[in-house]
């Protein structure tokens, strides 16, 4: 995560500005504000947003926005319509408003102006900020009196006020909803109004009584305004009425579904479609088979293509979820109904070749849903059914490179990975179709196919080999021009060639992309392919490329990171040399590695900055680097007992220690070593796990598939040598279950098995320590050492961004400066945070809460030294809080009753919505100084006073006794 990078989030200065701290920031915007001219004020107001975004803390937000308040108050109507934008563009910062009173006081007091446009502006002020005073008596009061202006502008204002109101406040949509009900069937109202009106009434979902009776009405207007536009309207907000209430959603299903079949107005079908396309992604499990069957019906004789487009895009919708198997399996009469007869899939055969190229895409894509999700029928000629409709769709938008049919051929390459994955006997034929085509297919297409080429591969391995000629020789042809969808091609059908050689690359291979790379002069290409061949184990291409694009870069530090990874490329090739048996030869293999690792760590510091520190690539590597030691300091324990063999005394020494393991010699004491170590890697590569929040799942099951090696070698350890007796291998044993994603995911779990089958057999026939022992974990380190490492997604590229902003309050002006504060006293910490995104947030993980851990410790005492309580000693509190506008605050009590510098940490950790809990920091501290109360102080000097009379009689007795 990003949150402990050394960049400020404070630090993207925009629109050429200066770099300011957020009060003189403020003040240069409140120089404009108190500008004479209109212009300057105008630019002063609509620069609020950025500066929101750069200091997204409560004590700034609160002051700018009651300088936004006073310039509303006293200013013209354009600059009113100024602060409303920024209000609403600033929408997830009004809850951090702490003056929400005298804000709104500021206003209000615009509401009573005469000019109607300066109250219509003022009303939509209010329902902007609906969400922080949702229950404000008087602007529900102005909102009802505004409805029944005479001026258009603030009733328009009006209803945008009450549909917002509406939404936040259950008191008041009870009190508005039988206002707006008068209003819609009163006749003076203008139709264009109840039109604006309806969709107020999408908010009543608050209570069951009262969506009852918004639907009642809407029912009533449905029947009582049958024109074109009265029904959409009305049939929308019924829609989104009962998508919100969740209560009456089958009966809205059947509603759309009735003006579908009878309504003989198109408009009318198209917002049925619409919605019941809506209804059928939200609320699949509220279709029943009736439902389904009456769209299909429907569906076959409807006689327009648009329509049929529409209708078909909701089955194919509610094809991938439980609504099919409800369609199936809940015939009439509890009969099962076969597939191949039912309407639906009748639907889907005659839309397959139809000359509409979305309609045949949304028949196929349904066969192929019905085809993979019936897994329990037979569906021979339902396969040929989707397999051929596939094809013909292929064909027909391969030739095609305008943005619908790639469009369309993205769903049906979707639906071939599916039907591949679902039904692996069909693979064959869809990867030749696929590669058929491929040769005659346009540029852009041919990139698609090349994606849905290596998304099969990747789920079925054994496919991969029957590519590879085909692909070699498009590569060879593939045309050498610059533009960008060649190059695309080129890193695409490259891929697609390292995934489908499961082991190295041939030399005929390499040589036809290096000629093909030759030919191109752009450098980003050849860098996307090394990426590739780096994430595929395909190390010794990969270590080329870099090479070659050394000396093609501008900055330095670009220049250390591909050098890096030459190094890195470098260092995983030498281990492809490794061979079982051969213990010297891997101890020399192991060596020549970690030259080129400590190469590339030092390049890889080098090419850091303050921006990017590449805290997960240093830490990646140097686990990397700590693995590879710890496995060559491993065979060197297992050739001691060659080379030191036990004592022949070792057996008299086991038995006076009562140790029987000392008859094994100094092996044993090494060995225990060797496990605490590869623990330790173990928990440092866990470390590493929780600390990746923004990593890809692909990179998570990487760092995972380490830390288990490091387990794994360590229970061999324990298993064979340290205690046989009490090692179990059933919690190891369910590796074999897991479904593997990937080739390097797959051989390691093979290897995993191996040894552990290994390990099991001799632990059974053997006793600790023979050299057969030794034998089996150097095999099992080799065996790991040979499946090539592959670099994932996350060493290269980030595609999500996430971190956290702490604030502390009280905090001092200077870091090092301590806050101070009496001993019998609590200090009131208050930890307030931001949540930053980039520019996809919550691609991979989203935060749920954030976990605020506080501690304190004693630095340095003052005072008397008398025994203290350990419970005085430290502050330790947890408590979780849930973002809000990625937004949040709590507050800890903290309790120093011990004089001297106290040290707290507050340090944050976020939970996703799967309950994982990630360290992704940030980490903050600040210095406590606890002095004496005055009064403690005081009683202390009085009875140090009279303490010293009494000392001074017993100094003069003793010298008398002398």
């Amino acid at each position: 995560m990003a949150s402990n990078s050394t960049k400020s989030f404070l630090a993207d200065a925009g629109y050429g500005e200066q770099e300011l701290d957020a009060n003189s920031a403020l003040m240069e915007l409140d120089k404009g504000l108190r500008s004479g001219k209109l212009g300057e004020q105008c630019e002063a107001v609509v620069r609020f947003p950025r500066l929101f975004q750069k200091y997204p803390f409560p004590i700034l937000i609160n002051s700018a926005f009651l300088k936004l308040a006073d310039v509303f108050r006293v200013g013209n109507n354009f600059l009113r319509l100024c602060v409303l934008k920024v209000t609403q563009q600033s929408e997830k910062h009004l809850e951090k408003i702490l003056n929400v009173d005298e804000f709104v006081k500021r206003i209000f007091s615009v509401i009573h102006s005469n000019d109607p446009v300066a109250r219509a502006i003022t009303l939509r002020m209010l329902g902007s900020l609906a969400s922080i005073i949702p229950e404000r008596k008087n602007a529900h009061h102005s909102i009802r009196q505004s409805l029944d202006s005479h001026d258009n502008v603030e009733v328009e204002a009006a209803v945008f006020a009450a549909a917002n109101f509406s939404a936040q406040s259950k008191d008041f949509a009870i009190g508005i909803c039988n206002k707006i009900s008068e209003m819609i069937q009163g006749l003076a109202t203008p139709v264009d109004l109840k039109l604006k009106l309806i969709p107020i009434l999408q908010h009543m979902h608050h209570d069951a009584i009262l969506a009852s009776s918004a639907r009642q009405l809407l029912q009533q207007l449905v029947t009582s305004y049958p024109s074109t536009k009265m029904v959409i309207v009305s049939l929308h907000t019924f829609t989104l009425l009962a998508a919100s209430s969740l209560v009456d959603t089958p009966k809205q299903i059947q509603l759309l579904l009735q003006y579908l079949k009878n309504d003989p107005r198109k408009a009318v079908k198209r917002l049925a479609i619409q919605d019941l396309k809506l209804l059928a992604s939200k609320t699949p499990h509220t279709w029943n088979r009736e439902n389904i069957q009456a769209l299909c019906e429907c569906a076959l004789q409807i006689p327009y293509d648009s329509l049929k487009l529409g209708m078909l895009s909701v089955l194919s919708t509610l094809s991938g979820t439980i609504a099919i198997k409800h369609y199936f399996s809940m015939a009439p009469g509890n009969v099962s109904s076969s597939p191949r007869s039912s309407d639906l899939v009748k639907l889907a055969q005659e839309c397959c070749y139809h000359n509409n190229r979305g309609i045949a895409a949304h028949g196929v894509r349904v066969l192929t849903n019905i085809t993979v999700s019936c897994q329990d029928k037979d569906l021979l000629a339902l396969e040929q059914d989707a397999v051929f409709g596939l094809e013909s769709l292929l064909v027909l938008c391969s030739q095609d490179d305008s943005p619908g049919a790639q469009a369309t051929l993205k769903i049906a390459l979707n639906c071939m990975v599916k039907l591949a994955k679902g039904r692996p006997h069909l693979s064959q034929s869809v990867v030749e179709t696929l590669l058929t085509q491929l040769h005659g297919a346009q540029d852009a297409a041919r990139i698609l196919m090349c994606h849905c080429l290596a998304a099969i591969a990747m789920q079925l391995p054994v496919l991969g080999d029957g590519m590879l000629g085909d692909l070699t020789e498009l590569y060879k042809v593939i045309g050498r021009s610059a533009t960008d969808k060649q190059q695309e091609l080129l890193v695409s059908l490259a891929t697609v060639i390292f995934v489908a050689s499961q082991k190295a690359l041939s030399a005929e291979i390499k040589a036809v992309i290096k000629q093909q790379l030759e030919s191109v002069s752009n450098g980003w290409t050849v860098y996307r392919i090394a990426r590739q061949a780096s994430r595929m184990g395909n190390h010794d291409m990969a270590r080329e490329l870099y090479q070659s694009l050394l000396t093609q870069v501008a900055s330095e530090h670009f220049y250390f990171w591909l050098n890096s990874l030459k190094e890195f490329s470098h260092a995983e090739q030498c281990l492809t040399g490794l061979q079982e048996e051969n213990y010297s030869s891997a101890l020399s293999c192991i060596a020549e590695s970690l030259k080129f690792y400590h190469k590339g760590i030092a390049s890889l510091t080098a090419a850091s900055t303050p921006l990017n520190p590449l805290s997960f690539q240093c830490e990646f590597v140097k686990l990397r680097i700590d693995l590879l030691q710890a496995f060559s300091q491993l065979i060197c324990t297992c050739n001691s007992l060659k080379t030191s063999p036990p004592p022949a005394i070792a057996t008299t020494i086991a038995m006076t220690l009562g140790n029987d393991l000392q008859r094994c010699g100094r092996i044993s004491n090494q060995m225990k070593h060797s496990m605490e170590e590869f623990r330790s890697l173990a928990s440092r590569y866990g470390d590493l796990y929780q600390a990746s929040f923004d990593a890809d799942s692909a990179t998570l099951r990487n760092v995972e598939l380490q830390q288990q090696s490091c387990l794994l070698i360590s229970h061999a350890i324990e298993a064979l040598i340290l205690d046989p007796e009490s090692a179990s291998f059933q919690e190891y044993g369910s590796t074999a279950a897991a479904h593997a994603d990937s080739e390097y995911e797959r051989r390691m779990m093979s290897v995993y098995n191996h040894v552990l089958e290994e390990v099991e057999s001799l632990n059974r026939k053997y006793t600790p320590v023979s050299y057969m022992h030794t034998a089996c974990l150097c095999n099992a380190i080799i065996a790991l050492l040979k499946v090539p490492l592959s670099f994932q997604r996350y060493f290269f590229q980030k595609l999500q961004s996430t971190s956290i902003k702490l604030a502390l309050s009280p905090s001092p002006r200077n870091p090092a400066e301590p806050i101070a504060v009496q001993n019998n006293q609590q200090l009131a910490l208050k930890v307030e945070g931001v949540v930053q995104h980039g520019s996809k947030p919550g691609l991979f993980r989203k935060i749920q809460s954030v976990c605020l851990n506080v501690s304190s410790t004693l630095q340095s005492k003052s005072g008397q030294d008398y025994k203290i309580p350990i419970d005085n000693m430290t502050n330790e509190m947890e408590q979780r809080v849930e973002p809000h506008n990625d937004y949040f605050s709590t507050q800890f009590l903290l309790n120093f009753a011990i004089l001297g510098t106290h040290n707290i940490t507050v340090e944050s950790s976020v939970k996703d919505a799967n309950g994982i809990v990630w360290k992704t920091g940030p980490r903050t501290t600040i210095f406590v100084k606890s002095l004496e109360d005055p009064y403690s102080q005081q009683i202390r000097l009085q009875q140090q006073q009279a303490q010293q009379p009494l000392q001074q009689q017993q100094q003069r007795n003793a010298y008398t006794r002398f």
